[in-house]
C-alpha cells in the first residue's frame, strides 16, 4: 500500500466511523431529534455500525485501521514502524472531518441549543452540554481509574483484532471486519460504562478540536483537562496488546 491510499483511506475510513458516531450521540443527546434519549445500546450499535461502514470503506486502500491504538498494536508486534505515521495523521484528520460532518447533518438541532428564557411561553430548558457527542466524558472524574479503564478496554480491542488475524476463514469470507464491529458493540456495553470507552486516540482527540472551535450555541467546555487520559490511554492498550500478542501467539 502507497503512503498516498494509505493517507487517503484512513481519512475516508475514519470520517465515516465518526459520522456515525458522533451521530448517533448527536441523535440521543440533542433536543427536536426524532431519536432524543433513545438511549445506551443504541449508542453502542451506532459505534459498531460506523466501524462496519468505515473500515470496510478504507480497508482496499490501508486496511482501514481507524485507530492508533491498533496502528500501534500491529507495529509492536510485527516491528514495521515506517508507516505509522501516515496512518495516525490520515486517522486524526478524518476524525476532525467526520465530526463536521455530523456537525452539519444535526446543524437545526446544534442551533436550536440556545438557553431560552424569559419568553412569552415561559421559562425553558437549560441548553444542553454538547462535548459528549463528540468525545468522552467520564462519569466520575479519577485520573487513575480512568486511564487503567480505557487501557484495559483497548487491550480488550486490540489483541481480539490481532487474533482475528490467525482465524483463516474470517480472513477468507471477509467478515473479519463485521465481527470488529460487533466486537466494538460489545465493548461500548460491557466495558463503556465508566468513560464512555474511547479506545479511539483519534476518535477522542480529533473532534475534540473540533468541538472547541465549531460556533455552537452554549456548548459548553471542551474539557481539555481531561483530554490527555483517552489519548494516552488507549496509546498504552494498544502497545500492550501488541506485546501480549508477540508473546502469547
Amino acid at each position: 500500500m502507497s503512503n498516498g491510499d494509505i493517507f487517503v483511506g484512513e481519512i475516508v475510513g475514519t470520517a465515516i466511523l465518526i459520522l456515525f458516531g458522533a451521530g448517533v450521540c448527536a441523535a440521543v443527546t440533542l433536543r427536536y431529534s426524532k431519536a432524543r434519549a433513545a438511549g445506551w445500546v443504541v449508542i453502542a450499535f451506532g459505534w459498531g455500525f460506523g466501524v462496519l461502514a468505515g473500515a470496510y470503506t478504507a480497508a482496499p486502500l490501508s486496511g482501514g485501521q481507524l485507530n492508533p491504538a491498533v496502528t500501534i498494536g500491529i507495529a509492536v508486534d510485527t516491528g514495521k514502524w515506517d508507516k505509522v505515521w501516515v496512518y495516525l495523521l490520515g486517522q486524526i484528520v478524518g476524525a476532525m472531518l467526520g465530526a463536521v460532518l455530523a456537525y452539519l447533518v444535526y446543524l437545526a438541532q446544534f442551533q436550536a441549543n440556545v438557553r431560552r428564557t424569559g419568553t412569552t411561553e415561559g421559562t425553558a430548558d437549560e441548553p444542553v452540554p454538547t462535548l459528549g457527542i463528540f468525545s468522552t466524558i467520564p462519569e466520575i472524574r479519577n485520573p487513575v481509574a480512568n486511564l487503567i479503564t480505557e487501557i484495559i478496554a483497548t487491550v480488550a480491542l486490540v489483541l481480539p483484532v490481532l487474533a482475528f488475524g490467525l482465524t483463516k476463514g474470517l480472513g477468507e469470507s471477509g467478515t473479519t471486519v463485521l465481527i470488529v464491529s460487533l466486537l466494538v458493540v460489545g465493548i461500548g456495553l460491557s466495558l463503556g460504562g465508566p468513560t464512555g470507552y474511547a479506545i479511539n486516540p483519534a476518535r477522542d482527540l480529533g473532534p475534540r478540536v473540533v468541538h472547541t472551535f465549531l460556533p455552537i450555541p452554549n456548548k459548553g467546555t471542551s474539557d481539555w483537562g481531561y483530554a490527555w487520559i483517552p489519548v494516552v490511554g488507549p496509546l498504552i492498550g494498544g502497545a500492550l496488546a501488541g506485546l501480549l500478542y508477540n508473546i502469547a501467539f
